[in-house]
C-alpha cells in the first residue's frame, strides 16, 4: 500500500523536527557541560589567589609564632563544609587541617557516612596556630574572618558544620555547644547570606572523653539526613522549638529524619 503524499511529508517533517531538537539538546548539554568547568576554573582560580593572600598574612600576632599559616582542604565544590577551632602542632607542621589525632578522628566518622575528606572542606576560624594550642582570642578569630569568608562564599555549600565551641560562637554567638549539638540550624548572615549550621563537639574534645564521643558519633551520622532537609524550604510545621534561641534573632532551628 502506498504511502500517501501528503502524510508522507508530515512524516519527513516531524523526522526533520525530532533532528533539530536532538542537536539542540546535545548543543545545551555541551554548553552546559563547558559552563560547569569554565565556573569550576574561575572558582579554582579565586581560590588559589584567596590562599596565596593568606599565606602573606601578619594581620595578628599568631603569624609570629606559627610555622605556616593552614589555609584549609579538600573540595571546592564541596556540599559540607567542616570549620574547627585552629591549627595544633601537627597542623603547623604540615600546613593541613586536622592531620593529628583529631584529624584521624575526623577520617573514621567521615568514613562512617560513606565520604572522605576530599568530599568535603576543612577549614578552622584561624589559620595559624595559637601558642602551646591555647584557644584563640577573640581578636584573632576576628581577624582570620575575612579569608574564612570569602572561602565560604566561593564554596557556597549546602551545610556549614561547626566542630566545638568557637566555631558555634563565631556563626551562632550565645550558644551552648552542650545545648544545641546535633541541631541544625538556618540563619542569615548579612557578610555572607543564609546557611544551614550543624553544631558538632570537636573531635579534640570528644576524642578522650567516652560519653561525649559516643554523642559526636551519634550527632554525625545524622550529617547525611541533615544535609538532605537542609536542600529543602523551611516550613512551619518543621520548626524545632525544643531550643529557646537567645533573644529569638539566631534563625530557625529544625528537625530532620534521622
Amino acid at each position: 500500500m502506498k504511502i500517501q503524499k501528503p502524510k508522507l511529508k508530515q512524516q519527513l517533517k516531524a523526522q526533520r523536527l525530532i533532528v533539530k531538537l536532538f542537536f539542540i539538546l546535545k548543543l545545551s548539554l555541551q554548553f552546559l557541560r563547558f559552563k560547569f568547568y569554565l565556573d569550576l576554573m574561575i572558582k579554582q582560580e579565586q581560590f588559589n589567589k584567596l590562599n596565596e593572600k593568606m599565606l602573606l598574612c601578619s594581620q595578628c600576632i599568631l603569624r609570629e609564632t606559627c610555622r605556616t599559616v593552614v589555609p584549609g582542604e579538600g573540595l571546592i565544590e564541596a556540599e559540607i563544609m567542616f570549620i574547627g577551632e585552629g591549627p595544633g602542632q601537627k597542623e603547623d607542621e604540615l600546613g593541613r587541617p586536622f592531620v593529628g589525632t583529631a584529624g584521624k578522628f575526623l577520617d573514621e566518622m567521615l568514613a562512617s557516612i560513606n565520604l572522605k575528606r576530599e568530599d568535603v572542606y576543612i577549614a578552622n576560624v584561624v589559620k595559624c596556630r595559637p601558642p602551646g594550642n591555647r584557644d584563640p582570642l577573640p581578636e584573632e578569630i576576628e581577624a582570620c574572618w575575612p579569608w574564612l569568608r570569602e572561602q565560604i562564599k566561593i564554596i557556597n555549600p549546602k551545610l556549614i558544620v561547626l566542630l566545638g565551641k568557637h566555631a558555634l560562637e563565631k556563626f551562632l554567638p550565645g550558644q551552648k555547644i552542650s545545648q544545641i549539638h546535633g541541631k541544625a540550624l538556618r540563619r542569615y548572615i548579612p557578610e555572607i547570606g543564609t546557611y544551614v549550621f550543624y553544631a558538632l563537639y570537636h573531635p579534640a574534645a570528644a576524642l578522650y572523653n567516652g560519653s561525649m564521643r559516643e554523642v559526636l558519633i551519634s550527632d554525625f551520622k545524622k550529617i547525611p539526613a541533615v544535609l538532605k532537609a537542609a536542600e529543602k524550604p523551611i516550613k512551619i510545621e518543621n520548626v524545632n522549638t525544643n531550643i529557646k534561641l537567645k533573644e529569638n534573632k539566631q534563625g530557625i532551628l529544625f528537625n530532620f529524619n534521622e
